[in-house]
């Protein structure tokens, strides 16, 4: 028994793979069920935006860990952890095989791995430093991070940067997102397959997913929990303020600068089976998958 784990850039059809990869698994006798590993598929409210899998694609394939916060509701990869890891270890014991689906790489890096927690932060060391992001921008205060840190990062990914600027003025050390990505001890026997795609047809899928969501109302479902008093972890989905702003392009553009750092990291990766699907199907990249975990 093992567990797998999908992932790649936003776009890049990870949900259409695994379902694929679970129905050879049935073929096989095998009960797969998939754990998503997504910062913002949380939170109840906004599955549009999050890309979380609609209610025919749980129907063929079981999810676990969507929706589970309410959005006005503060969540952190520590609690991920613990709840992945029960739901991880809960599947295994009923020989089941889990299937980490997600795009986030520090909850992926949380479900499979022990994560080295930093303490919480004083709420008012926090408060000073999101003002400061407010005043000067999250550039600034990027320009100011080490060269190793400021690396990891976009100088518009103003959440990660309050979070290594307040770590860095406590005295804390932190580390740069790829920084040990897969080299603590898995908990479990984990196979990784990482999904590429060519640049120019990923960017299209953006474009592509941007204009879905919007025909399904992800417009309102961002003013829906901006009324409810969205958190400001739920708040971090990419392109929920550009579309409060009713700017869809800018949230296009968001997306890519997003699925750009997400490809970016994924090179640095190792131990990870890299697929590029360029051209191929959900159920071609499936049948390598379940080619490569196929024992002999």
């Amino acid at each position: 028994m093992q567990v797998l784990a999908i992932f790649g850039p936003t776009a890049v059809g990870k949900t259409g793979v695994a379902i694929a990869v679970a129905e050879r698994l049935r073929t096989a006798g095998d009960d797969p069920v998939a754990v998503s590993c997504d910062a913002i598929q949380v939170y109840r409210g906004l599955e549009i935006i999050s890309g979380a899998a609609s209610a025919e694609e749980q129907q063929r394939l079981e999810h676990r860990l969507l929706g589970i916060v309410p959005v006005d509701g503060e969540f952190s990869a520590g609690r991920f952890a613990n709840l992945a890891h029960a739901e991880i270890d809960q599947l295994v014991a009923e020989g089941r095989t889990p299937i980490l689906v997600g795009g986030t790489g520090l909850y992926l890096r949380a479900a499979i791995a022990e994560l080295e927690l930093r303490p919480q932060v004083p709420a008012e060391v926090r408060a000073e430093i999101e003002r400061e992001v407010g005043e000067r921008g999250s550039a600034a205060l990027h320009a100011e991070l080490t060269p190793e840190l400021a690396s990891g990062v976009h100088p518009n990914d103003a959440k990660r940067i309050v979070r290594l600027t307040e770590l860095g003025r406590l005295g804390i050390v932190a580390h740069s997102s790829s920084e040990g990505l897969w080299s603590e001890h898995l908990r479990l026997p984990t196979q990784l397959f990482g999904l590429t795609l060519d640049r120019d047809e990923l960017r299209a899928r953006i474009s592509s997913r941007v204009e879905e969501m919007l025909a399904l109302g992800v417009e309102e479902e961002v003013r829906s929990a901006e009324r409810a008093g969205v958190s400001r972890t739920a708040r971090a989905a990419i392109g929920f303020d550009e579309l409060l702003e009713g700017d869809p392009e800018a949230m296009k553009r968001a997306q890519w600068r997003f699925a750009r750092r997400q490809l970016t990291w994924m090179r640095r990766m190792t131990d990870v089976e890299q697929i590029d699907r360029t051209g191929l199907s959900d159920e071609q990249v499936a049948d390598r998958i379940v080619a490569a975990i196929a024992p002999g």
